[in-house]
């Protein structure tokens, strides 16, 4: 679970930015929240789908976004550490990211690791699925930026 201040803002990052999809969205009137549930396609397709209503299949791995809709200041720890997400090409989805106007916290160098951070200042962790790619400019000489 990540709690997020801004929904717009924060589905542009994970849905547009690292490719999750939507899954399933609850408003609480009564607790003045909403919880969002995010898939990868890949997961989505391994479970044979998403049921539009009902409980999500067993053993989904989704990213719960909850949004407390009366304004509050996040800080360390109180909406997350860190996330750790694994991808099919570091290196594209960092140029996809940093088009979007994404800072590379710490460049994927080695081919197999980066960091960047959410609109709400979550640093999520981008590991290369499988093997390390080889070294790849302009990655390989960027420096990190700022604090992940």
């Amino acid at each position: 679970m990540v709690r997020v201040s801004d929904v717009d803002a924060s589905l542009r990052f994970y849905c547009e930015g690292l490719g999750l999809k939507e899954v399933r969205r609850m408003d609480s009137e009564k607790g003045r929240f909403t919880l969002i549930f995010l898939c990868s396609p890949d997961d989505i397709a391994a479970a044979g789908g998403v049921p539009e209503s009902g409980p999500l299949p067993a053993g989904l791995p989704c990213i719960e976004l909850t949004h407390n809709w009366d304004p509050e200041t996040y800080s360390g720890g109180r909406n997350f550490g860190h996330l750790a997400y694994r991808v099919k090409d570091i290196y594209a989805l960092c140029a996809r990211l940093q088009g979007m106007g994404y800072t590379i916290n710490r460049p994927p160098r080695d081919g197999h690791m980066a960091f960047v951070r959410s609109p709400d200042n979550i640093s999520v962790e981008l590991l290369q699925e499988g093997e390390s790619l080889p070294a790849k400019e302009p990655w390989a000489s960027m420096e990190n930026t700022g604090s992940w």
